[in-house]
C-alpha cells in the first residue's frame, strides 16, 4: 500500500468516528442544497443551462491549444508577460524569479488553489518571503498551519470558538467569538499587508480566449485589493481554465455561484486585462500570467476522461459526497478533494500512488448528477480504478488477485455457486456477535459499515419455484 493510500486510511478512520466533526460539517452544509435547488429554479432552463456549459467546456477543453494562442496573444499585446510552466516546480520557479527582480519581500495572495497544487507558499517562504492569504477563511487556516479544507469553504471544520483561539493565540485580539467582530479583527490585519505588499498573487477563475481577460470571482473584495494595490501582479492559473468567448460568462458566472454557494450571483466579479495602461488611474504596473500543465495535458491525451478538465472547481460534488462529510476534506491529502479530486488527482500526481481515492466513493452518482458542467464522475471512478488493474499502467494487490482468483473459479461453476450463496445464508445468521470485531473476517468493511444481507432466494431458486426450467 502506497503511503498516501497509508494515511489516508488513518485519517478516515479517525475523522470517521469524530463525531463532532461530522456534525460541524453536516451543520455547515444543512441549507445548502435547498438554497442551490431554489436558486437554479431562476434558471428558465436548468438541464439546458448544464448542456450548454458542458458543451462550452468540451469545446474550450477540445480546442486548447488554438484558444490559449488566442489568450496569450491579446494579454501581450496589452503588455502582459506570459509564461509558460511545464511542471510545479517550474511554476514556482518563474514566480521566484519574478519576486527576485522585484526584491519583493512580502506577498499577499488571492483565490489560488493551483497555487496549493503546488504548494508555492512552502517555496516562497523557504525564499524568504512572507505570504499572506486574504481569503479570510484561507487566512484562518494558513493561522493554525493548515491546507484550505474545501475548494469553496477552506474553513468550514472550524467551529466560531476555534477560530477566536486561533486569532487570541496567533494575532492576540479576538474581543469575543462574534463573526462580525472575528472578521474585523482579520481585516485590520490584512489591511496593513496590502500596503505592505510588493507583489499580489491571484488565481483565476476563468480566462476568455476571445479577449484576453482573467475573470475573478469572490464575495470579499481581497483578490481586488491584491490586484489593486501592489504594483506588481501575478496570476497563476491552470490551462484548463479558458472559456471561447465573452458572452459565456452569462452563463458561467451565476452557475458557479448557484452550484457553489447558493448565491445567484458572487458579490464582485472583475476582469483583468493586463498593467495598468497610460489612461487608467490605477492598476498593477507589471502584470504576469502563469500557465501550468503539470499533467493536465496527460488527461487531455484520455479520450475517456478529458472532460474532466472542465471541471469549475465550484465544489458542489463535495458538498453532496456522503463519503466527503463523513471523513472530511484533510483526509484526502490533497487540494483537490471530494468526488471530482478523486478524479483528477491520480492523472496529476500518480495513479498507483493516489488510486485508492478511486475507491473512496459509495458510487451513488450524487456527484456526477449535481455537477453543473455534466462530468460523469462516478463512472471517472470507475474508469480510475480499471486503469490502476490494467497491465500496461499498474497491476492489483497480491490479495485481490487471489480474492478474483478465488470468486472467478466459484462465479463459473453453477453448482459451486449455488452452495455458496446458501452456505453464506447460512453463515450471516452467526455473523451478528462477532460483526465488526476482530474475530469477523469481513472486519475490514463492517467495523464500519453493514454488510448488505444476502437475498432469502435466488433468482433461479425464484424461476424453479414457479415452474420454470433452468
Amino acid at each position: 500500500m502506497s503511503a498516501p493510500a497509508t494515511q489516508f486510511k488513518a485519517d478516515a478512520q479517525r475523522m470517521a468516528a469524530d463525531l463532532r466533526h461530522r456534525a460541524t460539517i453536516q451543520t455547515a452544509m444543512g441549507k445548502y442544497e435547498v438554497v442551490r435547488d431554489q436558486r437554479k429554479r431562476w434558471f428558465q432552463d436548468w438541464e439546458g443551462a448544464r448542456t450548454l456549459a458542458a458543451r462550452t467546456k468540451y469545446e474550450a477543453v477540445n480546442g486548447l491549444d488554438k484558444h490559449l494562442t488566442r489568450f496569450t496573444q491579446q494579454l501581450e499585446a496589452r503588455g502582459t508577460k506570459v509564461h509558460w510552466a511545464s511542471t510545479g516546480a517550474q511554476a514556482c520557479e518563474i514566480i521566484l524569479d519574478i519576486l527576485k527582480a522585484k526584491n519583493a519581500k512580502v506577498v499577499v495572495k488571492s483565490k489560488s488553489m493551483t497555487s496549493e497544487e503546488i504548494h508555492l507558499n512552502g517555496a516562497l517562504e523557504r525564499a524568504g518571503v512572507e505570504v499572506v492569504e486574504s481569503d479570510l477563511g484561507e487566512f484562518i487556516v494558513q493561522l493554525r498551519g493548515e491546507p484550505p479544507y474545501h475548494l469553496v469553504f477552506p474553513a468550514m471544520h472550524l467551529t466560531r470558538d476555534e477560530i477566536k483561539d486561533v486569532f487570541e493565540k496567533k494575532l492576540h485580539d479576538a474581543p469575543s467569538n462574534d463573526p462580525e467582530e472575528l472578521t474585523m479583527v482579520a481585516r485590520r490585519q490584512l489591511r496593513k499587508k496590502y500596503i505592505q505588499a510588493d507583489v499580489g498573487i491571484t488565481g483565476a477563475n476563468y480566462a476568455i480566449a476571445e479577449t484576453g481577460m482573467i475573470s475573478i470571482t469572490e464575495n470579499e473584495g481581497n483578490a481586488r485589493l491584491t490586484a489593486a494595490l501592489p504594483q506588481t501582479m501575478i496570476t497563476l492559473m491552470g490551462i484548463e481554465k479558458v472559456l471561447p468567448r465573452y458572452e459565456d460568462l452569462a452563463l458561467f458566472l451565476p452557475m458557479l455561484a448557484v452550484m457553489g454557494t447558493g448565491q445567484a450571483l458572487t458579490c464582485y466579479n472583475t476582469m483583468y486585462g493586463g498593467p495598468r495602461q497610460t489612461d487608467e488611474a490605477d492598476g498593477p504596473e507589471e502584470f504576469h500570467v502563469v500557465l501550468l500543465d503539470n499533467r493536465r495535458t496527460l488527461v487531455l491525451a484520455d479520450v475517456e476522461q478529458r472532460d474532466a478538465l472542465g471541471c469549475i472547481r465550484c465544489g458542489a460534488c463535495l458538498n453532496v459526497c456522503p463519503v466527503y462529510r463523513n471523513v472530511g476534506g484533510h483526509t484526502y491529502g490533497t487540494v483537490y478533494g471530494g468526488p471530482i479530486g478523486s478524479v483528477i488527482t491520480p492523472h496529476l500526481r500518480d495513479l498507483q500512488d493516489w488510486k485508492h481515492l478511486s475507491y473512496a466513493s459509495s458510487l451513488c452518482g450524487a456527484c456526477t448528477e449535481t455537477c453543473p458542467v455534466g462530468i460523469d464522475i462516478h463512472h471517472h471512478l470507475l474508469r480510475n480504478r480499471r486503469n490502476a488493474s490494467a497491465p500496461k499502467t499498474g497491476k492489483p494487490s497480491w490479495t485481490q488477485r487471489q480474492l478474483f482468483k478465488i470468486y472467478g473459479a466459484i462465479a463459473a461453476r453453477p453448482r459451486l455457486w449455488k452452495l455458496t450463496t446458501k452456505l453464506g445464508r447460512f453463515a450471516q445468521v452467526f455473523h451478528g456477535p462477532v460483526k465488526g470485531g476482530v474475530l469477523d473476517p469481513m472486519r475490514a468493511w463492517t467495523k464500519t459499515r453493514d454488510l448488505p444481507p444476502i437475498a432469502r432466494q435466488s433468482f433461479r431458486e425464484w424461476w424453479k419455484e414457479r415452474g420454470g426450467h433452468e
